[in-house]
């Protein structure tokens, strides 16, 4: 019965544990979208059995009522039958009589009839009316456990986006402290002390080279000096 089975997977759908469902799955937002389809799916399939079974429901009470107005027909058929035996047979036509009887019989049997359908019919009348029961309130449930599911759904979206936006920020933040001004500003500050210093011993092998050089006029004077004494000795010998 299609009522019977839509009544299983609602059973199941509701107790299913959602939380587990969520922390096996690879991708949680994926597989929310695909619980909420399928409860959706269900949720309609459940509303037009809902609606078959209240349908139906309605026939068997219609055919139930029609049954029991037709015991009460048939029973009135049967006293009236009844009576107008009484009353030929009370004439002396008993012929007639019995005839009337008969159909007296008829009708009784017909009114039997009636009472064990109605009673059939009532029945029906009280699984049908339990089983639309059962589907409204599982119906109900499953509208719920949808609404759940959408709020944890919407819930889990924003924060996915709050971790995705945070994680811009850090990536931000990071790409700021790699370009940091006052790290380029402590590199060039450190090009220029280098350079300072590379012209501070420039400065020194210049200065050194010119000591040289007086150093080596000096020796130069001297020397003459000495050739100069050295002549003058020749000269006074």
């Amino acid at each position: 019965m299609a009522q019977t089975s839509i009544l299983g997977r609602i059973g199941q759908l509701v107790r299913a544990n959602i939380n587990a469902i969520l922390d096996s799955a690879e991708d949680p937002e994926k597989m929310l979208d695909q619980l909420v389809r399928d409860f959706t799916n269900n949720i309609a399939e459940a509303e037009e059995a809902v609606a078959q079974t209240v349908g139906n429901l309605r026939l068997v009470e219609d055919d139930a009522r029609e049954a029991r107005e037709a015991v009460s027909e048939w029973g009135g058929k049967a006293a009236a039958a009844s009576r107008r035996a009484d009353e030929l047979r009370g004439e002396g036509n008993t012929k007639e009589a019995d005839r009337f009887d008969e159909l007296a019989k008829i009708a009784i049997r017909r009114q039997i009839s009636y009472e064990s359908q109605a009673k059939t019919l009532e029945q029906q009348a009280a699984q049908q009316t339990e089983l639309a029961d059962k589907l409204k309130d599982g119906l109900n449930k499953l509208r719920a456990r949808r609404e759940e599911l959408v709020q944890k759904r919407d819930e889990l979206v924003s924060r996915a986006k709050m971790a995705q936006a945070q994680a811009d920020v850090q990536r931000t933040m990071k790409s700021v402290s790699v370009m940091d001004p006052t790290s380029e500003i402590s590199r060039f500050e450190e090009r220029i002390r280098r350079q300072e210093a590379q012209v501070r011993g420039m400065e020194e092998v210049s200065a050194s080279s010119l000591e040289e050089q007086f150093a080596s006029l000096e020796a130069d004077e001297d020397e003459l000096e000495v050739e100069a004494r050295l002549a003058s000795l020749k000269g006074g010998g």
